[in-house]
């Protein structure tokens, strides 16, 4: 005898709902609507994202340049303070200012969202701050994609991941060719830990010290779930500014590996860069996570940015340009060292004094 047929949709009942995703799209138009550009043609729901590329013909060599990245397991914060909205400003951080760095404007960014469950109000959650982020950054989201992923992630567990595109003439192109000796390193300041070291700071915090996110740190004036979720700052259009109204030579975007393989990253070989720590002091969260976890301070640099989220190699006339521009875009900056001649130690970058308080 046939067993009677199943009321439920078979792909539900493999846990993939298909009402869920269309309804998860439906609330997210409204945050994607907000990010467009002039450049954007037709609006969410194709199988691909289009942009407008006639756009490109004022530039005399049109150079794109392209990034792509995740927010890492900060992920994991947002979903145990079960607050998603901030996420994508991480996400969109962490690709579109790796195009800054060369002088490039975003055009455009699509995103990636793999998830254990569809719930529809945390996947617009998560892209009402994608979309927020592209505002402020200056590019379009012209798609994306969500898929759902039972049996391979927990229910409410999600991963998140994007792709950006920019441009650049081809002659305004920043990097280690335009540094010269003599040239000032200006630094940029971290809203944060941004999204590089989750793993260093989940594992001191919840791990060894047993802290949990609810707990009230009187260093951070917030619970330490509120701190550990600050968002990435972005520095796109502060960084383009600089980069087309002054002699800015390079720039290097504070991610993983920290502030000296980062900048080392756009250094001649040839040259040398000299950081001094006594410039600046590092947020709180820093020297916490160092103090709590007893991570050497050569550990904690080469993991997290330790207040340092953005720096410009500049020549040294337009240091003061540089500072008050940057000032009018609301980022602190200062000049944290310089380029130098040193056959011995070429092509490295050294840190040398120590932080305030440290």
């Amino acid at each position: 005898m046939a067993d009677a047929p199943q009321t439920q949709p078979a792909y539900a009942r493999a846990g993939v709902d298909i009402a869920a995703a269309d309804r998860a799209v439906d609330l997210m138009k409204t945050w994607v609507e907000k990010a467009r550009r002039p450049e954007m043609v037709g609006g969410l729901g194709g199988f691909a994202g289009l942009f407008d590329a006639s756009a490109l013909t004022r530039y005399k060599r049109p150079m794109l340049a392209t990034s792509t990245d995740g927010a890492g397991t900060k992920v994991a914060v947002a979903q145990m303070m079960d607050k998603h909205d901030t996420i994508g400003f991480d996400l969109v951080g962490m690709v579109v200012d790796d195009l800054v760095v060369c002088g490039a404007e975003p055009l455009f960014m699509t995103d990636y969202i793999a998830t254990g469950r569809v719930v529809p109000e945390r996947i617009a959650a998560i892209v009402k701050g994608i979309a927020e982020a592209c505002v402020e950054a200056g590019c379009a989201l012209v798609g994306g994609e969500t898929a759902e992923h039972p049996g391979l992630l927990g229910a409410d567990e999600y991963d998140v991941a994007g792709a950006t595109t920019g441009v650049v003439e081809a002659d305004d192109l920043l990097g280690p060719g335009r540094v010269r000796p003599g040239d000032v390193v200006v630094a940029m300041a971290a809203s944060g830990l941004h999204s590089n070291g989750y793993s260093l700071a989940r594992h001191v915090f919840f791990t060894e010290a047993g802290w949990t996110v609810d707990r009230h740190v009187d260093d951070f004036g917030r619970t330490l779930g509120e701190e550990l979720l600050e968002p990435t700052r972005i520095y796109t259009k502060a960084g383009l500014a600089i980069a087309r109204e002054t002699e800015t030579r390079a720039m290097a975007h504070i991610t993983g590996g920290g502030l000296a393989a980062n900048l080392a990253r756009v250094m001649p070989v040839e040259l040398k860069a000299t950081l001094d720590r006594s410039t600046w002091t590092p947020a709180p969260i820093f020297d916490v996570v160092r103090q709590v976890g007893k991570v050497s301070q050569p550990d904690l640099e080469a993991t997290l940015n330790c207040g340092v989220g953005m720096t410009a190699i500049v020549a040294p006339s337009d240091v003061d340009a540089v500072l008050t521009r940057l000032d009018a875009f609301g980022v602190e900056s200062w000049v944290i060292g310089d380029v130098r001649t040193d056959p011995e130690q070429a092509g490295t970058v050294e840190m040398v004094g120590q932080h305030p308080g440290w």
